[in-house]
């Protein structure tokens, strides 16, 4: 059994969140868009105090590992590894997609929207700008299918999937999706983003089976390498 702090900024959302023994204790979470610089160590500095804790008290940290935003990335891994090279912590990564299946997975009420769960795939979808995402499909246990993936959307995406099993899509990706995925066994779902409240009955299991990365070498999973943009105007003019 574990205490574990979770980190989560792939997205615009900014969310920590601490689990005990694979049940969330604590949240915090902002959406205000990306001030994950401004928000997260307070976050942290607060959850912990709240629940009178030091980061040595903790048993190990999760970070969000990714696909998601360059820079929340960065932040949030640079953060962990902060807290786990002070505190001598294990850290733990969890693909961001997982955590958004898994909130899908675990909601009652979605599921009763699918006829044939077991044979359903749960396809979580991160906007890549526009018409890719990042995404992968899950089954019913949290599994992935196939490999995470950038893809770009049109009428023909999925068509051979769909015509086999229900596909549940969601996350902001997802909804730029709605107007050139037309099938009956396609199943849209809104509000749903990567949370740290996600990452706690992960993290346990990871910190109960040992599974660590290497804290100097750890890198977020970018899927995509970070293209800097030129702006149209010159600023100096």
């Amino acid at each position: 059994m574990a205490l574990i702090l979770n980190i989560e900024t792939s997205t615009a959302v900014c969310s920590i969140s601490l689990g005990k023994d694979g049940k969330l204790l604590a949240l915090k979470e902002n959406k205000e868009g990306m001030k994950h610089a401004s928000h997260l160590s307070v976050f942290i500095q607060n959850i912990l105090k709240e629940n009178d804790l030091l980061p040595t008290n903790l048993d190990g940290v999760a970070i969000s590992m990714g696909p998601g935003s360059y820079t929340g990335l960065r932040i949030g891994v640079s953060t962990a590894k902060g807290i786990c090279f002070g505190a001598n912590l294990p850290l733990m990564a969890i693909s961001t997609l997982q955590i958004m299946a898994l909130t899908v997975i675990q909601n009652p009420s979605i599921l009763s929207t699918i006829k044939n769960k077991q044979n359903a795939y749960f396809c979580p979808m991160i906007d890549a700008r526009r018409m890719e995402v990042y995404t992968a499909f899950y089954n019913i246990k949290n599994e992935i299918i196939n490999d995470i993936t950038a893809s770009i959307i049109d009428a023909d995406s999925y068509a051979k999937e769909l015509l086999e099993r229900e596909i549940v899509f969601f996350g902001d990706g997802a909804q730029k999706c709605t107007e050139v995925i037309d099938s009956k066994n396609g199943i849209f779902i809104d509000n749903i983003y990567p949370s740290a409240s996600g990452m706690v009955e992960i993290s346990e299991q990871k910190f109960q089976g040992k599974q660590f990365e290497d804290v100097a070498y750890f890198e977020p999973f970018y899927l995509k390498d970070f293209v800097a943009t030129t702006p149209k105007k010159n600023i100096f003019k």
